[in-house]
């Protein structure tokens, strides 16, 4: 009997036998920069062998579902390979929870899937061979590294088992089109950056110094962890992507993967490189469109898959949710995508924004990956977090080598402002000091404050800026800005802290709403950016607002009170670790893996599902609304028409707006949004989006509202 694993749509049939050997290869070859390729083997192989059950193959002609998954694990088990037993049993509906060996035959783990009475497929035997792979000695040492390199192998398979489907479906394989050269893309850069020099102007000529640090340490230094320590106004973006690639063509990594904290500047940031590097090469991943495959893979569902972004360039931005939270995750769509992380160059921006609930965990998977996956990871920020000691934890005897250490550059060219306090303000004298100037910025940290303040402006020239506004909106917002700063026409600026990281605008005076210091600092680099002005007339006034703090501030707000009575120069080194080692402090570690991941791992048996379900690093998640407005309109109409593809989705992206749950079913309630068949949501009601304030969350009767 010839058994078949698919049949296409025309009559063209593929066997089982072929779909095994075919995923085979492909995941081993996905497997091998992290030295795992006889693992992946076997997961191909495995993966699939309850296909060889009458009861499936009654399924390809119509017959009812049936489990084809658990057999591969069940052999994967019998042969002492836990790692691809587990990857095997969920590469259709997420990675098990372990269980226990009594667990009865309907529990969702592992062990009630080792328990199930399964259709006999017996003839695979006489087709497959099974290699016995070595476990890897790490993984078998620590439950979390264990974990870790099941979601890497699963990752390897999933994906392999998708492509070869797919391929198999089409007729032919995806076209590999891959981007350009680590060598190619190095040219590119070097072109770039070849006006640069000779520099004019002191600061100028320590940007470069930076730079050229940068880019002989990325040659040098073989892969590891480090950290990039540059003040505002450093240039640090193209610093640090001219280390990752320097460090990525002389060292044989793949690709820069570079993590934004934030959607909201992710625009820049790609913008930046694609004008650099060429946009065929730089892919940005946003999150706003995710697709769980629960079942066999078939041409609509591979039509979905390509509808969400694959990390298949050699340059990939994304932010911290994904990167972090697809590490942590079990559903296929979510890991299908790790392996390309191995043998990376990673670049974490803003590194002192990785979430403290959230922090320990974080670093756990940044030390799996440099210790275990040849990838180089680099803290990026001008405020260091304090994360020695907790790196010392999970990566014992590699400290982080700092690569540009402040002998480098003269620190005091960047000093550009001076610090002054304000006490309390009411929203009232805030706005009518604000109302005194011709240019400034005023940073708060609320959507709600910031239209607050806003509606209290007065005259020409005054904007406001949130995630209330879609991507779009904002960048023609901001760009308005940038021209009338370099015109010298008013510009008075109220902003959530979205501006203070990767947004380079220069005012000459900023107001900030009390925050931790490593925020004031950043909306500092807002302030004389190019040092055009003297320091002692560029004045940042930190100030308490309207009511209490929001609590996720409180804390970091009171440790930023008492460092700023102590330190004397905030923007120092010194200031800023004694910041962060006394919020850790005061937090303890409790407060850094507060929903208690890493004890979860250690004390279940490989708690994949538990975990996924704990990792959230936006603790509300949200919903994205399109906003029918400009080019978004006729977008909206193509995705009203059915139409679904990776292209419309990302250019849908800058008309999207982020709200959350209780907001969304707000605007539902109140008949405001139109529901696709696809779950996207559309903003039917477009007096509720303003041109200056963005969407507005006040449905009828007071049901949502602005946080």
């Amino acid at each position: 009997m010839q058994y078949l694993a698919h049949i296409a749509a025309d009559g063209r049939e593929q066997t089982v036998q072929a779909h095994l050997e075919g995923t085979a290869v492909l995941a081993a070859q996905f497997a091998r920069p992290f030295g795992a390729e006889g693992q992946a083997e076997l997961a191909g192989l495995a993966h699939d062998l309850g296909k060889y059950s009458a009861a499936f193959q009654r399924r390809l002609q119509g017959g009812p579902k049936v489990d084809h998954s658990t057999a591969g694990a069940v052999e994967c088990w019998k042969c002492k390979q836990p790692f691809a037993a587990f990857a095997v049993a969920g590469h259709h509906g997420g990675l098990p929870d372990g269980g226990g060996k009594t667990d009865r035959e309907e529990a969702p783990t592992l062990f009630g899937r080792m328990n199930r009475k399964l259709e006999p497929y017996n003839s695979w035997s006489g087709e497959v061979a099974l290699p016995a792979p070595p476990l890897p000695a790490f993984s078998l040492r620590d439950p979390a590294a264990g974990m870790f390199f099941t979601r890497m192998l699963y990752s390897c398979l999933v994906d392999a088992d998708f492509l070869d489907t797919e391929a198999f479906m089409a007729g032919q394989p995806r076209a590999q089109d891959c981007g350009a050269s680590m060598d190619a893309l190095w040219d590119k850069l070097r072109r770039y950056i070849a006006g640069w020099f000779p520099p004019k102007g002191e600061l100028n000529r320590q940007r470069c110094a930076i730079l050229e640090r940068c880019m002989a340490q990325g040659e040098q230094r073989e892969p590891g962890l480090f950290t990039l320590t540059v003040p505002t106004g450093g240039g640090k973006t193209v610093a640090s992507l001219a280390f990752a690639l320097a460090h990525a063509r002389t060292k044989g990594l793949r690709r820069v993967i570079y993590v934004v904290p934030y959607t909201s500047i992710i625009e820049q940031t790609a913008k930046t490189f694609r004008d650099i590097l060429g946009e065929e090469n730089v892919l940005e991943h946003h999150s706003n469109v995710q697709y769980d495959l629960e079942t066999e893979a078939d041409p609509k569902t591979i039509r979905l898959i390509q509808a969400t972004e694959n990390w298949d360039r050699p340059v990939v931005v994304t932010t911290a949710v994904q990167f972090f939270e697809s590490l942590y995750a079990s559903r296929p769509s979510q890991c299908r995508k790790l392996h390309n992380i191995a043998g990376s160059a990673v670049v974490f921006d803003e590194a002192q924004m990785l979430p403290l609930p959230y922090l320990r965990p974080c670093v756990h998977a940044i030390a799996q990956l440099v210790e275990h996956y040849r990838v180089s990871a680099v803290l990026c920020t001008a405020t260091q977090p304090a994360l020695d000691p907790v790196f010392r934890a999970f990566l014992p005897g590699r400290p982080p080598v700092e690569l540009c250490p402040a002998e480098v550059c003269d620190q005091d060219v960047f000093r550009r402002v001076r610090f002054q306090r304000a006490g309390r303000l009411t929203w009232d004298a805030l706005a009518q000091r604000l109302n005194g100037h011709r240019q400034a910025l005023c940073v708060v940290n609320a959507r709600k404050s910031a239209k607050e303040v806003f509606d209290r402006l007065e005259g020409d020239g005054c904007f406001h800026l949130s995630t209330l506004m879609y991507p779009a909106h904002r960048q023609a917002q901001l760009e308005e800005i940038r021209q009338r700063l370099r015109d010298g026409l008013a510009c008075r600026v109220v902003s959530t802290s979205l501006i203070e990281a990767g947004v380079d605008v220069d005012f000459p005076a900023v107001y900030r709403e009390e925050a931790g210091l490593d925020s004031v600092l950043q909306a500092a680099g807002r302030c004389n950016r190019e040092g055009k002005r003297p320091a002692g007339e560029s004045a940042v006034t930190v100030f308490q607002g309207e009511g209490k703090p929001p609590k996720l501030f409180a804390t970091a707000i009171e440790v930023g009170r008492m460092v700023m009575a102590r330190q004397a120069d905030l923007s120092s080194r010194e200031a800023v670790h004694d910041y962060f080692h006394e919020l850790l402090e005061l937090k303890g570690q409790h407060a850094q893996d507060s929903s208690g991941i890493l004890p979860l791992i250690r004390s279940e048996p490989f708690p994949f599902r538990k975990t996924a379900e704990k990792f959230h690093l936006i603790d509300s998640p949200t919903r994205t609304v399109y906003i029918p407005a400009g080019a978004g309109a006729e977008l909206v109409e193509r995705l009203r028409a059915g139409e679904r593809n990776r292209s419309l989705f990302r250019r849908l992206g800058r008309y999207g707006v982020s709200v959350y749950e209780n907001h969304f079913q707000a605007l539902e309630q109140a008949g405001d949004l139109e529901l696709l068949e696809d779950g996207s949501a559309v903003l039917s009601n477009p007096t509720l989006y303003d041109g200056h304030t963005g969407l507005s969350l006040e449905a009828e009767e007071g049901k949502a509202w602005i946080l």
